[in-house]
């Protein structure tokens, strides 16, 4: 089978990658000449754990390619994905011109019956307004199948989340289209991964879903951290105790500065702004989002707390990307906190295993280290924003004696209290 996906972006990108690992010839399609110059040769746009040797491996079996000739790809696919961004406008609502232009040249170039499939994160009903685009602009009437098939990737575990899924699901009401959608997907059945065929306003439904609902739990655990502050007991104890519900499950239960990241944030306002647009309440969802930006800007103060005024003072931040094993600065909430840091008169320095260039071109201000213990050099406060593996063990008493006042802000709670105490350092995490 011949597939092809319009958008190179993280989800295209991965999207191809695996598709041409099954097996499957795939054509990768993007209008940034420059970048897919670059991934011909290797060179990676983004950081994702196993991406680099996939792609090498398939460009050189013959599998997988990158062009911008959209009408080629377009021509010699059965399948095509449609993996573009989709921004948020200024009310939270997606921005859908990228998926629109997208389906125009795919309309414009159709050869034969299609398979469309929306891959990126759309707002209920995109599926049949593409229908329409596509019918309105074929030169001429040629039958064509829609699909929503939703992506459920975490950045950092991506590759395995798509060879090894919890669900797929695929929402259509045309037959063929499902059937064929059935055959790509062939390889996951010999793993037994669980399929979900529904409609297509269900699939698109789906994916705003399942993210509000682990947005929802990380700005729980977060208010219960906080009443963990107030109460004088540990959050962790209480995370674990109701982790052990199965109703409830252990995931997503860690207190931090608040959720990022190119899904949540954007995902939760797209949710809320389509509760509108059907005339509904999203009284939960509206929630978790005002929980989110108070968390942020409660972070503050916990490192004022520790240093008095910020004027004049060395801050070191650890962990500039949203999370671990991705250079993915979206929503960041190190920016936040960097910023408010920044305006506060202290200088920043920070180090991150992989996404200090990207920050630095949404934080020019900070002065960027070679290494932690470099960063944290003379500095009146060591600030923990992102859990890199590689800060859980730290030589900490190397890093007391290297600050000018041994101080920690641990906004992810990845050391313990009692013994950071005893090493002599000033120590505050979240809900401890």
């Amino acid at each position: 089978m011949h597939i092809a996906v319009i958008g190179t972006g993280y989800v295209g990108l991965v999207t191809g990658a695996c598709f041409a690992e099954f097996g499957v010839d795939v054509i990768c399609v993007d209008v940034d000449a420059a970048k897919l110059k670059r991934l011909t040769a290797g060179e990676m746009p983004i950081y994702e754990p196993g991406l680099e040797q996939m792609v090498t491996k398939n460009m050189q079996s013959g599998r997988l390619r990158f062009t911008t000739d959209i009408k080629e790809a377009v021509e010699q696919a059965l399948v095509i994905f449609l993996a573009v961004g989709t921004p948020p406008n200024a009310d939270g609502s997606p921005n859908l011109s990228f998926v629109e232009a997208a389906a125009r040249s795919v309309a414009e170039h159709m050869n034969g019956y299609k398979v469309i499939v929306t891959k990126s994160t759309v707002p209920i009903g995109t599926g049949e307004h593409i229908r329409k685009l596509i019918r309105e602009g074929q030169k001429s009437q040629l039958h064509f199948g829609i699909v929503s098939n939703p992506e459920f990737l975490r950045e950092g575990a991506a590759i395995n989340d798509f060879m090894r899924p919890d669900r797929v699901v695929i929402g259509s009401r045309d037959e063929e289209a499902i059937a064929i959608m059935r055959d790509l997907y062939r390889p996951l059945y010999l793993i037994e991964a669980p399929f979900v065929v529904t409609s297509l306003e269900a699939a698109e439904l789906t994916k705003y879903a399942a993210n509000a609902f682990l947005a929802t739990k990380i700005s729980f655990i977060n208010e219960i951290a906080n009443m963990c502050e107030s109460i004088g007991c540990d959050v962790h104890d209480v995370a674990k105790a109701i982790g052990m519900d199965k109703r409830i499950g252990s995931k997503f239960l860690h207190p931090g500065p608040g959720f990022g990241g190119s899904c949540f944030p954007k995902d939760t306002q797209a949710l809320a702004s389509v509760a509108r647009d059907f005339g509904c309440d999203s009284l939960i969802v509206d929630a978790v989002i005002e929980v989110n930006r108070r968390q942020r800007q409660a972070m503050l103060p916990k490192i004022e707390k520790l240093v008095g005024t910020l004027e004049g003072k060395t801050i070191a931040v650890l962990g500039l990307a949203f999370k671990p094993e991705t250079n993915d600065m979206r929503e960041s909430p190190a920016i936040d906190i960097i910023k408010g840091l920044l305006k506060s008169g202290a200088t920043v320095r920070a180090y991150d295993p992989v996404a200090m260039a990207e920050a630095a071109e949404v934080l020019p201000d900070v002065v960027y280290s070679d290494d932690e213990y470099a960063a944290v050099t003379d500095a009146d406060a060591l600030v923990f924003v992102t859990e890199w593996n590689q800060f859980r063990a730290l030589d900490m008493s190397r890093v007391r004696d290297l600050m000018r006042s041994p101080s920690i802000a641990d906004l992810r709670n990845i050391y313990e209290p009692e013994h950071m105490r005893e090493l002599g350092f000033k120590y505050v995490g979240i809900g401890r």
